[in-house]
């Protein structure tokens, strides 16, 4: 029995915008945990105005990646807003997120450990363990890392609203000072705390994965209303919760002021305890201490999960797509990049093991998510493809130039900062360099008609179209009848004939089966069986056979990715038999194939 199926083609999408608010949370919501402390370090009793205004540029960042969001809804973040400008510049921007992740992973299992209680004197050193042990859980390739901090969030907004809460009735302006230096001192310290910004970046990466907006279509996909929703109470916590709890941080007598200095690490666990002390005594003060350490300190870890995750992923993501060396796409036997791992594990480490102080591991990390979000902002404020409103081309315009002019603070100022990021862009940049050499691609300078004129689709567009020489493809699952039903229509139709088997491994950012330096088919018994007992079968009834090999953690996207790339005509799924075809078709991976297969695309399910 043959049953033809054709149906709409769409990436799966089932991420609402609670759950990616909350995965949002789960990185930008933690800038207030350091931020504070920060702040009175730079300025003391002067630090309000000065949070305020990091206040007031977050919520502008806020509403820009709304407006990314609405243009990218395919994921991607810094990488594909630079990639419609340049190759090179994506390639900056990547490299520039590389390293907010490796300072991310430095810097918040540094505050994490402190906020779970281990002394300031051994934190690095707990952060150096807490890293290691990541990478550890990493290698074997955890289908759902960082979900943690989805199940964290709410009990730290609860915290965050709690400690105002116990603090409303003892807030003041009584302990605020003026400034006591000039504009310019004071707009280095601002640049200083800039920390707020740092994980606006993620929700450009999830809109690839968003649910669409009602009017939208998988063809014409539109997630403005969904990232909206995730973004503005993020946003409103973030800001409203800094601005409260750097007023609450200041109504405190300037007597604090040794104490407030000392927990510079830890400043919503000494605010939680000494106002919740206030309001229920010792006992309650000490207890909720507790309960704010362990909330934010695993919050935090959580985030350096999320960061090495990340960054194993950009690396990878960048080796498939040429600008990274191949060894670096090349999986362990349980799907992990192994080189990418590694870098994710040892850089962040090396960072807490030759940086001392806290503050100067912030410096580090603004620099590089200042830098991402500017080559965000500014790729989309110079990208005329992009169609923006008069509004939303000067205020993204406006906020690329604060950002900039951030970024040259930061490198005048932190010299250790620039060193950094000099060290991270001249390597990433070799790697690159050596990739395209490997590769055989070599830049050449051409006028605007030539280029157009060579295009990725020239072939496409200048093939002529036959009735014969159609394209079959199988997904074979072993050595069954469908393989004979598939050449015998490759046979009949003078077809070629693609064998497609799909390993299933836990890996991220995966792209298909020509990832370079990928594992062969020949190298996999199940897959040498089959493709070598087809090939000979066509080779008698004179087919051209293709064998196709893939590894990826998603059978059905992989299978459509390939049939929509390859220019398939006919694809074919088999069972031994019709219980097992009604199986089948309750099956995800059928499922997903005949919901989402090309209206050119016919499918097959034989049994």
């Amino acid at each position: 029995m043959a049953e033809i199926i054709s149906a709409g083609v769409h990436r799966p999408r089932n991420v609402d915008w609670k759950r990616a608010a909350a995965l949002l949370y789960g990185d930008w919501g933690t800038s207030k945990a350091y931020v504070l402390g920060l702040a009175f370090v730079a300025a003391g009793f002067a630090s309000f105005p000065i949070i305020l205004a990091v206040c007031v540029l977050t919520a502008i960042v806020g509403f820009n990646y709304i407006i990314v969001c609405a243009h990218f809804p395919d994921g991607g973040g810094v990488y594909s807003a630079a990639r419609q400008q340049s190759r090179f510049l994506a390639s900056v921007g990547a490299l520039l997120l590389i390293a907010n992740f490796i300072v991310t992973a430095a810097l918040s299992g540094w505050a994490g450990v402190t906020y779970l209680g281990i002394p300031s004197q051994y934190a690095p050193v707990a952060a150096m363990a807490v890293i290691l042990g990541l990478g550890a859980i990493n290698y074997f390739g955890p289908k759902h890392s960082g979900s943690v901090s989805i199940w964290l969030a709410v009990p730290a907004v609860i915290v965050v609203i709690a400690t105002i809460a116990f603090s409303a009735p003892h807030l003041n302006l009584a302990h605020l000072e003026p400034r006591h230096t000039d504009l310019g001192t004071v707009w280095v310290q601002f640049v200083g705390v800039i920390l707020a910004l740092s994980g606006v970046e993620a929700i450009a990466n999830l809109t690839g994965v968003m649910k669409l907006d009602p009017n939208a279509t998988p063809s014409a996909p539109k997630v403005t209303r969904t990232a909206t929703k995730a973004i503005l109470p993020v946003a409103i916590e973030v800001v409203v919760g800094t601005a409260l709890l750097g007023w609450e941080m200041l109504s405190l007598s300037k007597s604090y002021a040794p104490e407030l200095e000392a927990h510079k690490e830890d400043m919503l666990r000494f605010l939680g305890q000494h106002y919740a002390t206030l309001v229920g005594g010792a006992w309650f003060g000490d207890a909720f201490s507790i309960f704010v350490g362990a909330v934010f300190g695993l919050l935090l870890i959580s985030a350096v999960n999320t960061a090495i995750v990340a960054l194993i992923g950009v690396i990878y993501m960048m080796a498939q797509d040429g600008e990274m060396p191949p060894q670096f796409a090349r999986l362990n036997q349980h799907g992990v990049p192994r080189i990418p791992l590694i870098a994710a594990v040892a850089i962040p480490i090396l960072v807490l093991a030759i940086i001392k102080q806290f503050e100067g591991l912030a410096g580090l990390y603004a620099i590089g998510v200042v830098g991402a979000i500017s080559v965000n902002l500014g790729a989309c404020t110079f990208n005329k493809r992009l169609g923006l409103r008069v509004y939303e081309y000067l205020i993204m315009g406006g906020t690329f130039l604060v950002l900039s002019l951030v970024e040259l603070t930061i490198a005048k100022t932190k010299p250790d900062a620039l060193f950094f990021a000099v060290c991270v862009l001249g390597i990433g940049l070799g790697f690159r360099a050596y990739s395209h050499k490997l590769s055989g691609l070599k830049t050449l300078t051409v006028t605007r008609k030539v280029a157009e004129m060579v295009t990725p689709d020239l072939v496409s567009t200048v093939e002529t179209r036959l009735e014969e020489g159609h394209r079959i493809m199988v997904a074979a699952r072993g050595i069954t009848q469908v393989l004979g039903f598939a050449l015998d229509e490759a046979q009949l139709r003078k077809a070629t004939l693609y064998v497609l088997y799909v390993k299933e491994i836990a890996v991220f950012y995966a792209r298909g089966p020509t990832v370079p330096g990928r594992p062969k088919w020949q190298d996999d018994p199940e897959a040498a069986a089959i493709m070598s007992t087809i090939r000979r079968l066509g080779t008698e009834r004179d087919v051209c056979v293709l064998p196709l090999y893939a590894v990826s953690e998603d059978a059905a996207t992989t299978i459509l990715d390939l049939a929509a790339t390859l220019g398939i005509d006919y694809l074919i799924i088999g069972a031994s038999q019709r219980t097992a075809m009604a199986k089948l078709l309750r099956g995800s991976v059928a499922t997903n194939v005949a919901a989402q297969l090309p209206d050119s695309i016919r499918l097959i399910i034989y049994g």
